[in-house]
């Protein structure tokens, strides 16, 4: 029942330690089997390694195999796809450890290892993940080192020290190739994680799904002006147009999908300003109206939302130049008018009737607005993320009944009613404000700042912005939503361990907002430094640079790095000359010459000894310079490099210039 031999203790410890460090950041996206399957293999591995137990069989291997297939299958539903994948991944991870006999075993396994080490990257590419990973990727060079039966291959932390090491040597490498290297498309792309939730705006809108979204603390994107950041109730940002609606629920009508910009003036001044987008899983990106984006990042539809080809599945840096002021669709009716009228047959009767009521006494769209955002003003109506439930006539029930609610409630209402007299309307869906931060002097938008608000088409103006909520709680408007539900206290009311909940303790919150700015830094500086950014920095720094150019400059800039690291490891400088054998490999070249040739593993009394026999006449001086090597060399008698120079002067000056023998080659 012996162990192979092969895997020393040390490199047996570090990998079990490394396998631990390395599945953590998967278990929140792993099953709950993936732990049994650990504890059980690496006590397997434990009691091979004490002679206590064998290495499986092929049998064992191969149903061991097929077990973990069978759960990967049953816990994700495929074999196929990235997260059915990297739990592939992870099990066969696992199951290598109990069939490592060899030093190649554990090489592949150590392998292995860093690649799920990069998987966990697809799940969390955080900054405080980036630290993390470099403490599995240390533990595997550790195990890697472990390997080599040296002076470390029982003493654990020497090893860990010196694979530290050897990662912090890498660093000047890493940097370079990160500032240079050239950012490729890759050829392939891999799905969001399905597990990962994704919290954001739908393609469809009911009364209480943004109610349920103003429920979430999770980060939507991050915004960062060129010059000061506008006021609050300017802060509208579009992300979808809603025009469908069927009774219950508003949603995006087919033409809002149409790549087609749509008509627009410039007018005031331009605003620019970065977003840095979370995942979404929606291919729409965020921005105030009317934007302007760099070609290929995204196109404008025909609803004035910006839209790229996929689906934002992980985060996405881009830069806008917006034009608060700008005229849309001023100067002739657009065709999506028709779409901006649309209502069902039936439904909502009382609300139709009030619309009519309301068209008699106000003609034009402008007073119509104003009669009903008096309404929502002077009305009892309240802001809430509670409202009361409604019928199947929700919009009568809202309007003249529960008169409680959230934008969304507020935003479909007015739009129903504009639409019921004859007026072109539509709802938009997106976020507003958004939170201030003095480190970093940048905006960040969470899901709680989901808003809806109203478009209306007037035929001097174009498409104006109406928000109704702002009659009722202006506060959510120019604070936020926490001071606009300050009265029922339902901010964040399911996250209480959200520190967003907690903006009143000063220096709590100051510390909340230095980390988020170091997070934005990782996130813009790091994770989006791309094929553009990346472009736009060398030209920053080098000026104007073509391709060939740059290549040039990353091979000579790596050239000089390798040089720099060979030099700090290999310390040439610090170098002690042997220069008792320097003088030794002198001895042999000069007998060399002269057809004495030095045999592999020949000791060097041997040798001298040959050497004499060969050329007779300068036996003696040859064995004189031997004698004098071996007495400093080997019997540490005192004597100077200059004697033993000089003896081999002297032998030099006793060998001819040319002589002729017949001699045994080795």
């Amino acid at each position: 029942m012996s162990a192979k031999p092969g895997i020393p203790r040390n490199s047996l410890i570090w990998l079990l330690v490394a396998q631990v460090l390395v599945i953590l950041p998967h278990l929140t996206h792993l099953p709950l089997w993936i732990i049994g399957l650990w504890l059980g293999c690496a006590s397997w591995r434990i009691q091979i390694f004490r002679m206590r137990a064998r290495y499986p069989r092929s049998w064992l291997k191969a149903l061991l195999m097929i077990g973990a297939g069978f759960g990967v299958y049953f816990s994700r539903g495929s074999l196929v796809g990235l997260e059915a994948g990297v739990v592939l991944l992870i099990a066969a991870f696992i199951l290598k450890l109990v069939e490592m006999s060899t030093r190649r075993d554990a090489l592949v396994l150590i392998f292995l290892g860093f690649f799920a080490v990069v998987t966990s990257y697809l799940f969390e590419d955080s900054l405080v993940a980036g630290i993390y990973s470099l403490l599995p990727v240390t533990a595997l060079l550790a195990a890697m080192i472990g390997l080599q039966q040296s002076t470390l291959v029982t003493r654990p932390w020497p090893t860990v020290r010196l694979a530290g090491s050897l990662l912090l040597q890498a660093i000047p490498l890493m940097l370079v190739l990160f500032l240079f290297f050239p950012r490729l498309p890759p050829l392939w792309s891999l799905p969001q994680a399905g597990d990962q939730g994704v919290t954001g705006l739908a393609d469809h809108m009911a009364p209480g799904d943004i109610a349920r979204l103003s429920r979430s603390p999770e980060l939507a994107f991050r915004v960062s002006f060129d010059g000061d950041i506008p006021p609050r109730n300017q802060l509208y940002w579009r992300a979808v147009t809603f025009e469908r609606f069927d009774g219950r629920r508003w949603s995006q009508s087919y033409a809002s999908h149409v790549p087609q910009a749509p008509e627009w003036q410039k007018a005031g001044e331009p605003l620019s300003y970065n977003v840095v987008m979370q995942p979404s899983g929606q291919p729409w990106l965020f921005a105030l109206d009317v934007p302007e984006v760099a070609t290929g990042q995204a196109q404008m539809m025909s609803d004035f939302h910006l839209q790229r080809r996929q689906p934002v599945n992980q985060p996405l840096m881009y830069q806008v130049t917006s034009w608060l002021d700008a005229r849309r669709e001023a100067t002739s009716a657009p065709e999506s008018l028709g779409r901006a009228l649309q209502l069902p047959e039936h439904g909502n009767p009382r609300s139709r009737a009030w619309a009519a009521e309301l068209r008699r006494s106000a003609q034009e769209p402008q007073a119509m607005v104003d009669a009903l955002l008096r309404h929502f003003n002077r009305q009892p109506y309240y802001y809430t993320l509670e409202p009361p439930p409604v019928g199947s006539h929700i919009v009568d029930d809202f309007l003249f009944e529960t008169r409680s609610g959230f934008c969304a409630h507020y935003a479909g209402a007015m739009t129903f009613v504009l639409r019921a007299a004859g007026i072109p309307a539509r709802v938009v869906a997106g976020y507003q404000g958004g939170e201030v931060n003095p480190a970093g002097n940048y905006l960040s938008v969470h899901q709680f700042d989901a808003h809806a608000w109203v478009e209306y088409w007037d035929a001097e103006r174009g498409w104006v912005s109406v928000d109704p909520t702002f009659q009722v709680a202006p506060e959510r408007i120019e604070q936020g939503l926490e001071q606009a539900l300050a009265r029922e206290q339902s901010f964040l009311a399911d996250e209480p361990m959200s520190l967003l909940r907690y903006r009143d303790i000063g220096w709590l919150n100051a510390l909340r907002l230095r980390w988020d700015s170091i997070n934005y830094g990782w996130q813009r500086w790091v994770l989006n430094y791309q094929g553009d950014q990346q472009s736009e920095t060398l030209r920053r720094w080098f000026g104007k640079l073509d391709g060939q150019t740059l290549g040039l400059g990353l091979v000579a800039v790596l050239g000089i790095l390798i040089a720099a690291l060979a030099l700090l490891l290999f310390k040439p400088w610090r170098r002690e000359t042997d220069v008792q054998q320097r003088i030794f490999g002198r001895f042999e070249r000069l007998l060399a010459r002269h057809g004495a040739c030095r045999r592999k593993g020949e000791g060097a009394r041997s040798y001298a000894e040959r050497a004499a026999a060969m050329l007779p006449d300068q036996a003696p001086a040859i064995l004189a310079f031997v004698r004098l090597y071996e007495a400093q060399r080997y019997a540490q008698q005192a004597g100077s490099a200059d004697e033993l120079s000089d003896a081999l002067h002297q032998l030099r000056r006793a060998l001819p210039w040319r002589l002729t023998l017949s001699v045994d080659r080795p």
